[in-house]
């Protein structure tokens, strides 16, 4: 029996996750076992879902996390396949609970599958989101094909070069992704330090980060969204790109109609 069956909402919740990885492995931005998803689940943990005893042994975390103290997440096994998990995502992921000592963790449901790796990440900038009152509660990292391929030229690295020319190429690049595309140099995957860079790139307004010939992060309110903002700009990019491929410079709208959107719609850029 699993946990889902006594918690319709968290299963509504997890049903999402298992959706988005489908789409991640339809769009080929997940291949093999690339990607992660961690969302915190902690409003759907009751009194008797607080109760269960955990089925592994307490983990560290490798950090201490203050804000994440008596937290729950969802999160995608290590090694585990994206399209396995959009099939069965209790048996390709896990719900953890973070202990009180904001150091460690243990599983409790369904089976002792092993988050990913890069959980001390995800975790960290989940701290950062919950100490600054943001109300993402979903974090996603997937590797979306243009995107990737646009940070191989470094005039795309440099800052909001890469927003600039993605808003510009269809108006709703710039109204459903209005705070644009944050760049993190190339750093070691899974390293403290492209966690540290990836919370100063939300720090500085950024709800999608890109890493350099990497993937992106992107952070939202629910995995969903999440999902549509990466989906929305790697539109963009493709757009971009054909033209590119057809033999011209995609011309792009100019500022004042980018500065009309803004207005327009109360875009926050």
């Amino acid at each position: 029996m699993s946990i889902l069956d006594k918690y319709p909402a968290l299963k509504a919740e997890i049903d999402k996750v298992a959706e988005v990885a489908g789409y991640l492995w339809q769009k080929g931005w997940a291949e093999r076992n690339g990607g992660n998803i961690t969302i915190n689940v902690t409003e759907y943990a009751d009194e008797a879902m607080r109760a269960l005893p955990a089925i592994s042994a307490p983990r560290p975390i490798g950090t201490t996390l203050p804000a994440l103290k008596g937290c729950w997440f969802y999160c995608k096994g290590t090694q585990k396949r994206m399209r396995d998990l959009a099939r069965d995502p209790m048996a390709n992921g896990s719900i953890i609970r973070i202990l009180d000592d904001c150091a460690s963790y243990e599983i409790v449901a369904d089976l002792p599958v092993a988050p990913t790796s890069e959980l001390p990440s995800h975790l960290a900038v989940h701290n950062y989101l919950l100490t600054n009152n943001y109300p993402y509660k979903a974090s996603l990292h997937t590797h979306p094909i243009e995107l990737v391929a646009m940070t191989h030229a470094r005039k795309f690295l440099e800052k909001d070069v890469a927003t600039r020319l993605l808003w510009s190429m269809i108006p709703e690049t710039k109204a459903f992704c209005p705070r644009g595309l944050g760049i993190v140099p190339y750093m070691l995957p899974s390293s403290v330090e492209l966690a540290d860079a990836t919370i100063q790139a939300i720090s500085d307004d950024y709800d999608v980060v890109m890493w350099e010939k990497h993937g992106v992060f992107a952070v939202e309110k629910d995995i969903m969204d999440a999902f549509d903002q990466v989906d929305v700009l790697n539109k963009a990019a493709q757009i971009y790109i054909a033209g590119k491929n057809m033999g011209f410079e995609p011309e792009g709208m100019t500022d004042g109609q980018m500065a009309e959107l803004s207005a327009v719609f109360g875009l926050p850029k």
